[in-house]
């Protein structure tokens, strides 16, 4: 009989490389909010992948960055877990970057005793010469890292990347149970759509002062019923969210409700509200009770 194999596979690297399209590639499913927008990803998010004999626990994290105010603080403090609880460890790059935005971070990679895989991910987007010269790169600054190039996109060499995982996963039973997809509440989606259609349609400053908090979720027989507020730091954002006569806001309700019923597979109902919460990024309190500082 084939032993179990189980373990903790941790998704790191600077904000837009892709990390969050690897892990819903595995996956799946839809678990991670994918946008052009740097800075999607702001807790570190499970996504678990069973089989007979394993069990793969992917951790997408936000992306590295210099932290600017508290909440980028608490984002980081996700990332720095990751390096705490790794069996395999994912350091993600595209074509054409050259380290990490956080030396410190970079350290730790290099002296990791760990595995870990160099993914060299949107090689779609670029010539046969210049990925040469990019392997080769990596390969003097992390000569003990496996440099797989690959497309999360195009889902290219993504297979082969989950097979060499599974080769270097220890042997142990399964750390939650195997109908698991996840270790977030069914809330924590709710607030991660609203946010990815405000991502999409908001620009400047808008979608990084937003939060998004499920006060209520009622799950019928044959629909479920959502009411969630939207946060902001200023009257004049409000005024933005809600758009003229709150056609802004009716767009973010439409396209999350669609995205929704595919997700639960359930029809839904969702009324959205906007208040001011005024400077919640700097606001330790305000930040735990969002899930931050945990």
């Amino acid at each position: 009989m084939k032993k179990h194999k189980a373990g903790f596979v941790n998704i790191i690297g600077n904000p837009n490389v892709g990390k969050s399209t690897l892990m819903n590639a595995f996956v799946g499913e839809k678990l991670s909010i994918i946008t052009s927008k740097a800075q999607t990803t702001r807790h570190r998010i499970l996504g678990i992948v069973n089989g007979a004999d394993f069990q793969v626990i992917l951790s997408d994290t936000p992306g590295i960055i210099k932290p600017a105010y508290e909440m980028q603080n608490a984002m980081m403090d996700f990332v720095k877990s990751a390096f705490e609880d790794a069996d395999v460890l994912l350091y993600m790059v595209e074509i054409g970057e050259k380290g990490l935005k956080d030396e410190a971070f970079f350290k730790k990679i290099k002296q990791s005793k760990i595995p870990v895989l160099l993914l060299l991910n949107k090689i779609d987007t670029s010539e046969q010469a210049i990925l040469e010269a990019q392997i080769q790169h990596w390969q003097q600054l992390l000569p003990r890292a496996e440099i797989h190039p690959i497309s999360a996109l195009e889902n290219f060499n993504v297979k082969k990347v989950f097979e060499r995982i599974l080769e270097l996963l220890p042997e142990a039973p399964p750390y939650y149970p195997k109908d698991q997809l996840t270790d977030k509440p069914e809330r924590f989606f709710v607030n991660e759509t609203i946010r990815e259609k405000i991502l999409l349609h908001y620009k400047k400053e808008i979608p990084y002062a937003v939060e998004v908090e499920t006060e209520e979720f009622f799950e019928e027989e044959t629909i479920i019923r959502i009411r969630s507020v939207i946060m902001v730091e200023r009257d004049t954002q409000k005024g933005i969210i809600i758009g003229h006569k709150g056609a802004a806001l009716k767009r973010v309700g439409i396209e999350a409700r669609k995205d929704l019923e595919q997700f639960f597979d359930k029809q839904v109902h969702i009324e959205l509200y906007v208040k001011v919460n005024k400077n919640w990024r700097s606001n330790t309190r305000q930040l735990k009770r969002f899930g931050y500082n945990q």
